[in-house]
Protein backbone atom coordinates (compact mmCIF):
# COMPACT_ATOMS: atom_id res chain seq x y z
CA UNK A 1 0.00 0.00 0.00
CA UNK A 2 1.62 3.38 -0.92
CA UNK A 3 -0.32 5.35 0.76
CA UNK A 4 1.52 3.90 4.30
CA UNK A 5 5.00 4.74 2.86
CA UNK A 6 4.09 8.36 1.59
CA UNK A 7 2.63 8.73 5.25
CA UNK A 8 5.97 7.60 6.80
CA UNK A 9 7.53 10.11 4.41
CA UNK A 10 5.51 13.15 5.11
CA UNK A 11 6.03 15.40 7.95
CA UNK A 12 4.84 18.74 9.03
CA UNK A 13 7.38 21.13 7.19
CA UNK A 14 8.98 23.84 8.61
CA UNK A 15 10.44 25.48 6.19
CA UNK A 16 9.91 26.03 2.62
CA UNK A 17 12.04 25.97 -0.72
CA UNK A 18 10.38 29.77 -2.02
CA UNK A 19 11.82 28.68 -5.56
CA UNK A 20 10.18 25.90 -6.02
CA UNK A 21 6.44 25.87 -7.01
CA UNK A 22 3.94 23.00 -7.45
CA UNK A 23 2.94 22.70 -11.01
CA UNK A 24 -0.99 23.34 -12.24
CA UNK A 25 -1.85 19.71 -12.78
CA UNK A 26 -1.00 18.28 -9.16
CA UNK A 27 -2.16 21.13 -7.33
CA UNK A 28 -5.40 19.94 -9.31
CA UNK A 29 -5.35 17.05 -7.85
CA UNK A 30 -4.95 17.88 -4.74
CA UNK A 31 -8.27 20.07 -5.53
CA UNK A 32 -9.84 17.14 -6.85
CA UNK A 33 -9.19 15.29 -3.57
CA UNK A 34 -10.91 17.87 -1.40
CA UNK A 35 -13.99 18.06 -3.78
CA UNK A 36 -14.21 14.50 -3.36
CA UNK A 37 -13.38 14.23 0.68
CA UNK A 38 -16.43 12.65 3.17
CA UNK A 39 -18.52 15.72 4.15
CA UNK A 40 -21.48 15.38 6.68
CA UNK A 41 -24.92 15.15 4.82
CA UNK A 42 -22.76 15.38 1.82
CA UNK A 43 -23.31 18.92 2.00
CA UNK A 44 -19.86 20.53 1.72
CA UNK A 45 -20.56 23.41 4.36
CA UNK A 46 -16.71 24.63 3.48
CA UNK A 47 -14.58 27.08 1.02
CA UNK A 48 -11.11 26.34 0.41
CA UNK A 49 -9.44 29.75 -0.50
CA UNK A 50 -6.16 29.11 -2.33
CA UNK A 51 -4.33 32.22 -1.89
CA UNK A 52 -1.87 33.20 -4.17
CA UNK A 53 -1.45 37.01 -3.83
CA UNK A 54 2.12 37.60 -2.03
CA UNK A 55 0.80 41.28 -0.96
CA UNK A 56 -2.26 39.28 0.94
CA UNK A 57 0.10 36.66 2.10
CA UNK A 58 2.46 39.14 3.95
CA UNK A 59 -0.24 40.30 5.49
CA UNK A 60 -1.14 37.36 6.55
CA UNK A 61 2.05 36.63 8.22
CA UNK A 62 1.63 38.56 11.37
CA UNK A 63 -1.47 36.99 11.99
CA UNK A 64 0.31 33.60 11.98
CA UNK A 65 2.75 34.31 14.89
CA UNK A 66 5.33 34.75 12.09
CA UNK A 67 5.42 31.24 10.78
CA UNK A 68 7.22 31.71 7.31
CA UNK A 69 5.54 28.13 5.64
CA UNK A 70 2.60 31.48 5.02
CA UNK A 71 4.41 33.19 2.28
CA UNK A 72 7.42 30.80 1.58
CA UNK A 73 5.20 27.71 0.42
CA UNK A 74 3.96 27.53 -2.82
CA UNK A 75 0.18 27.24 -2.11
CA UNK A 76 -1.61 28.66 0.63
CA UNK A 77 -4.83 26.69 1.29
CA UNK A 78 -6.90 28.32 4.44
CA UNK A 79 -9.94 26.13 5.12
CA UNK A 80 -13.45 27.92 5.58
CA UNK A 81 -16.25 26.55 7.24
CA UNK A 82 -19.66 28.62 6.59
CA UNK A 83 -20.60 30.75 9.63
CA UNK A 84 -24.04 29.62 9.53
CA UNK A 85 -26.27 26.63 8.31
CA UNK A 86 -29.36 28.30 6.44
CA UNK A 87 -31.84 26.36 4.81
CA UNK A 88 -30.76 27.93 1.34
CA UNK A 89 -27.60 25.58 1.90
CA UNK A 90 -29.45 22.64 2.26
CA UNK A 91 -31.78 23.32 -0.23
CA UNK A 92 -28.89 24.21 -2.37
CA UNK A 93 -27.36 20.85 -2.23
CA UNK A 94 -30.98 19.01 -2.58
CA UNK A 95 -30.75 20.88 -6.21
CA UNK A 96 -27.13 19.10 -6.96
CA UNK A 97 -28.66 15.90 -5.66
CA UNK A 98 -31.43 15.82 -7.95
CA UNK A 99 -29.22 16.74 -10.80
CA UNK A 100 -26.79 14.20 -10.26
CA UNK A 101 -28.75 12.07 -9.51
CA UNK A 102 -31.82 12.35 -12.23
CA UNK A 103 -34.44 12.54 -10.08
CA UNK A 104 -37.56 15.18 -9.12
CA UNK A 105 -36.08 17.38 -6.68
CA UNK A 106 -39.37 16.43 -4.74
CA UNK A 107 -38.90 13.21 -3.90
CA UNK A 108 -35.87 14.38 -1.70
CA UNK A 109 -38.05 16.70 0.15
CA UNK A 110 -37.79 14.63 3.17
CA UNK A 111 -34.15 14.32 3.89
CA UNK A 112 -34.07 18.07 3.20
CA UNK A 113 -36.58 18.44 5.65
CA UNK A 114 -35.08 16.21 8.23
CA UNK A 115 -31.75 17.94 7.91
CA UNK A 116 -33.34 21.57 8.19
CA UNK A 117 -35.07 20.10 11.19
CA UNK A 118 -31.74 18.94 12.79
CA UNK A 119 -30.01 22.05 12.60
CA UNK A 120 -32.18 24.11 13.98
CA UNK A 121 -31.95 21.95 17.07
CA UNK A 122 -28.59 23.54 17.51
CA UNK A 123 -27.49 26.83 18.48
CA UNK A 124 -25.02 29.08 16.04
CA UNK A 125 -22.17 28.06 18.46
CA UNK A 126 -22.50 24.43 17.82
CA UNK A 127 -22.80 24.51 14.18
CA UNK A 128 -19.70 26.75 13.39
CA UNK A 129 -17.96 23.98 15.31
CA UNK A 130 -19.68 21.68 13.06
CA UNK A 131 -18.73 23.32 9.70
CA UNK A 132 -15.12 23.38 11.45
CA UNK A 133 -14.93 20.05 11.81
CA UNK A 134 -16.32 19.18 8.37
CA UNK A 135 -13.26 21.30 6.93
CA UNK A 136 -10.76 19.69 9.05
CA UNK A 137 -12.09 15.88 7.40
CA UNK A 138 -11.20 17.91 4.07
CA UNK A 139 -7.87 19.52 5.38
CA UNK A 140 -6.55 15.64 6.65
CA UNK A 141 -7.80 14.39 2.95
CA UNK A 142 -5.61 17.19 1.30
CA UNK A 143 -2.43 16.23 3.34
CA UNK A 144 -2.80 12.09 1.93
CA UNK A 145 -2.81 13.44 -1.18
CA UNK A 146 -0.13 15.82 -1.10
CA UNK A 147 1.41 12.83 0.69
CA UNK A 148 1.01 10.64 -2.22
CA UNK A 149 2.18 13.27 -5.00
CA UNK A 150 5.22 13.47 -2.92
CA UNK A 151 4.58 16.88 -2.08
CA UNK A 152 5.01 18.50 1.32
CA UNK A 153 2.34 19.65 3.73
CA UNK A 154 1.73 21.62 6.86
CA UNK A 155 -1.35 21.91 8.86
CA UNK A 156 -1.74 24.69 10.56
CA UNK A 157 -3.56 26.17 13.52
CA UNK A 158 -1.28 28.94 14.57
CA UNK A 159 -3.13 31.73 13.44
CA UNK A 160 -5.51 34.48 14.43
CA UNK A 161 -8.85 33.72 12.98
CA UNK A 162 -9.99 36.74 13.64
CA UNK A 163 -7.47 38.82 12.16
CA UNK A 164 -7.63 36.05 8.60
CA UNK A 165 -11.29 36.97 8.66
CA UNK A 166 -10.65 40.51 8.25
CA UNK A 167 -8.03 40.33 5.82
CA UNK A 168 -9.74 37.82 3.34
CA UNK A 169 -13.16 39.49 3.59
CA UNK A 170 -14.55 35.93 4.98
CA UNK A 171 -17.32 37.61 7.12
CA UNK A 172 -18.42 38.88 4.27
CA UNK A 173 -18.68 35.83 2.98
CA UNK A 174 -20.72 34.31 5.49
CA UNK A 175 -16.86 32.37 6.04
CA UNK A 176 -14.69 32.07 8.81
CA UNK A 177 -11.16 30.73 9.02
CA UNK A 178 -10.38 27.43 10.54
CA UNK A 179 -7.66 25.87 9.57
CA UNK A 180 -4.90 26.34 6.97
CA UNK A 181 -2.99 24.10 5.02
CA UNK A 182 0.68 25.34 3.73
CA UNK A 183 1.91 23.50 0.13
CA UNK A 184 4.96 22.98 -1.54
CA UNK A 185 8.69 21.25 -1.72
CA UNK A 186 10.91 21.16 1.60
CA UNK A 187 13.71 23.46 1.91
CA UNK A 188 17.00 21.02 2.12
CA UNK A 189 17.80 23.38 5.68
CA UNK A 190 14.85 22.22 7.37
CA UNK A 191 16.23 19.83 9.95
CA UNK A 192 12.77 18.41 10.41
CA UNK A 193 12.84 16.16 7.85
CA UNK A 194 15.52 13.89 9.75
CA UNK A 195 13.82 13.61 12.31
CA UNK A 196 12.30 10.09 13.25
CA UNK A 197 8.54 9.93 12.97
CA UNK A 198 7.10 9.44 16.49
CA UNK A 199 4.00 7.78 16.90
CA UNK A 200 2.27 5.66 19.54
CA UNK A 201 2.07 1.69 18.36
CA UNK A 202 -0.60 0.01 17.52
CA UNK A 203 -1.11 -1.50 20.23
CA UNK A 204 -0.81 1.26 21.91
CA UNK A 205 -3.51 3.25 19.99
CA UNK A 206 -5.94 0.58 19.55
CA UNK A 207 -8.30 -1.12 21.75
CA UNK A 208 -10.72 -4.11 20.30
CA UNK A 209 -13.99 -4.47 22.33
Amino acid sequence: MNLIENLKWRYATKKYNSTKKVSTEDMNQIKEAIRLSASSYGLQLFKVLDVENKALREKLLPASWGQTQITDASHLLVFCGYADVKDEHIDEYMNLKAEVSNIDVANLKGYGDFIKGTMSKFPIEFKQIWTAKQTYIALGTAMAACAELKIDSTPMEGFEAEFYNEILGLTDKGLKADVVLAVGYRNDEDDTQHHPKVRKSVENLFETM
